[in-house]
């Protein structure tokens, strides 16, 4: 009974979440409409780059047509963020401290709420759309469908896990708000193979950067979608990463939970 309870209670703060989002950003449409403008300038890069190039490092143009236009598609819930930084930020998070409700837990179901506005007011519309752009939406097959809900599940846990870190990390070393979020913006950017597959990357950096973390995020699922990855040790990873983070998230919070009600404001 308890575990419905919280499920239903955070599940609400999800629906208000999505409701609320119309309301509280009026130009949302237009962040949509840059960010398919977006998708369309990477799509016909990558024509640019790979014409006639057959397979590139185990991926080809129709593959990473598609790993691009999912990776847009799912951007959201695979950069794993919340408000947690702005309510860190502005002071709000003593209030939400106040709450009888899991903090963490309460800023996930928000940011999952988010999510799902994005994903059918941007994500279905363009996947309905892709063959329209020249990109096949569909995964590479039907185990390939099924591991990537697993996948992008796991991604989101350890984003999700990341971010309470990255945001901890910065109240405990007293860190300036902004110019945490530009560095942390570039490097998952980079790392997350979000962007730029990291089968891309020169003089095989990206096998590296294939067991951090950050990967774990999108270059796995996304990998695991297009068919162009090992999808159980794929999936190993990610559970890894996710066991790890979490422990460690945990302790950081409440190492620093006496700071988190002072620091911004």
């Amino acid at each position: 009974m308890g575990a419905q309870s919280a499920l239903r209670r955070y599940s609400k703060t999800a629906v208000m979440a999505a409701a609320s989002y119309v309301g509280d950003s009026p130009l949302f449409l237009l962040d949509y409409l840059l960010r398919f403008l977006r998708v369309a300038a990477l799509l016909s890069l990558w024509r640019m780059v790979l014409a006639g190039k057959g397979e590139v490092s185990g991926m080809t143009l129709a593959s990473t047509l598609t790993y691009t236009l999912i990776a847009e598609a799912f951007a959201e819930p695979l950069a794993g963020r919340t408000a947690l930084e702005d309510a860190l930020w502005d002071g709000s998070i003593a209030n939400r401290l106040l709450r009888p409700v899991g903090t963490f837990r309460d800023l996930a179901g928000e940011a999952c709420g988010r999510w799902a506005f994005g994903l059918a007011v941007f994500s279905l519309p363009l996947l309905l759309v892709a063959p329209l752009l020249g990109v096949n939406p569909l995964p590479a097959g039907p185990e390939a469908a099924v591991l990537f809900v697993v996948s992008l599940a796991l991604a989101v846990s350890v984003g999700l896990a990341l971010d309470c870190v990255f945001c901890t990390l910065m109240v405990a070393f007293g860190l300036d708000r902004w110019a945490l979020h530009q560095v942390r913006s570039a490097v998952t950017i980079l790392l997350t193979g979000a962007l730029v597959p990291l089968a891309f990357m020169p003089w095989g950096i990206g096998e590296v950067f294939a067991w951090l973390p950050f990967a774990a995020m999108a270059s796995a699922p996304l990998r695991i979608y297009t068919g162009t990855g090992p999808a159980l040790a794929l999936l190993a990873m990610q559970a890894a990463w996710s066991l790890v983070l979490w422990p460690l998230a945990h302790r950081l919070w409440q190492a620093n939970r006496e700071r988190l009600v002072c620091y911004g404001g």
